[in-house]
């Protein structure tokens, strides 16, 4: 059990630490995600291939995979994209987000009775970051993307419900993350036109980076989080992945000093932020264990 924490939690820093590249890396938002796939499709491929777990599937379920693939990969780009155009710890902030769209559009797409009390902590979220945008207006085009980037991350878990349940996690993993590529090398042009590039092939210092955040942040932390899931809950792990962003700003005050751009409204805005997440944490725990000892008793 001490083993499989440790592998969680790393798998949550790592996840923290993509951010902190996404500052490093100096290539344009979209090229950058591009080679992130790229990268760590063709590491998954190889790896898959000696571990002899390639499996073929339908020509529907392929199509299915490249769309979620698709939210995927604009749901990295939007993220990396507010990373650039604001900072990382409003990119993170800005992810918190996601509770609230996912409040709202999985009963909607679901067909789900809604859940009013996670609707109301996505609002408290959505409100601390509005604070924050009030007083921030110079990172506007940031939180957009930040926003969007929420939107995304509410969206692939719910349209993922029926692929775990009839694919292994390392298939859904290639799939998607191969229609991502996909998809992204016939809308990347079309994004530079709007957002464009300084330039479009990694300098030595990008490849370093990039390498870091295909190989340990995606595929090792993919790995340990599939090791560690072998003997903990998935409740626990979605706990331990509210750590994300925490971790990030850290390391964001740590490497780039971001607390000295930041003013006091920013951290009522993440105060908002953090007591919807405890809140959404400490219902959960409860109903988790109301449910356990009602099964217990039976």
């Amino acid at each position: 059990m001490k083993k499989a924490l440790i592998q969680l939690h790393t798998a949550v820093f790592l996840a923290g630490f993509t951010a902190i590249l996404g500052k490093l890396i100096k290539l344009n938002e979209g090229i950058l995600v591009w080679y992130r796939l790229l990268i760590t499709v063709v590491t998954l491929l190889v790896l898959f291939y000696f571990k002899k777990k390639l499996v073929k599937v339908s020509t529907k379920d392929a199509l299915k995979f490249l769309g979620v693939g698709t939210i995927i990969a604009l749901h990295w780009v939007t993220f990396y994209g507010s990373v650039k155009y604001a900072n990382v710890a409003v990119a993170l902030v800005c992810f918190s987000a996601t509770g609230f769209f996912t409040a709202l559009l999985e009963p909607l797409l679901l067909k789900k009775p809604f859940v009013w009390i996670e609707v109301l902590l996505g609002l408290l979220a959505i409100l601390g970051i509005y604070i924050i945008f009030d007083f921030h207006p110079q990172y506007k085009l940031g939180i957009a993307f930040g926003i969007l980037c929420a939107l995304g991350s509410a969206l692939f878990p719910i349209f993922n419900k029926e692929f775990v349940q009839r694919f292994t996690p390392e298939t859904v993993t290639l799939y998607e993350l191969g229609g991502g590529l996909i998809a992204l090398t016939v809308l990347v042009p079309l994004y530079l036109l709007q957002f464009p590039a300084t330039y479009y092939l990694p300098t030595a210092s990008d490849w370093g980076w990039l390498l870091i955040l295909a190989w340990a942040c995606t595929v090792l932390s993919f790995d340990l989080q599939l090791n560690a899931l072998k003997k903990i809950s998935a409740f626990t792990a979605n706990l331990s992945y509210n750590l994300e962003p925490v971790y990030g700003i850290i390391m964001a005050f740590i490497f780039f000093k971001e607390n000295r751009m930041l003013h006091s409204q920013f951290y009522i805005g993440v105060g908002l932020i953090l007591l919807a997440v405890i809140l959404q944490m400490c219902r959960v725990y409860y109903q988790s264990k109301k449910a356990n000892s009602i099964a217990a008793n039976n």
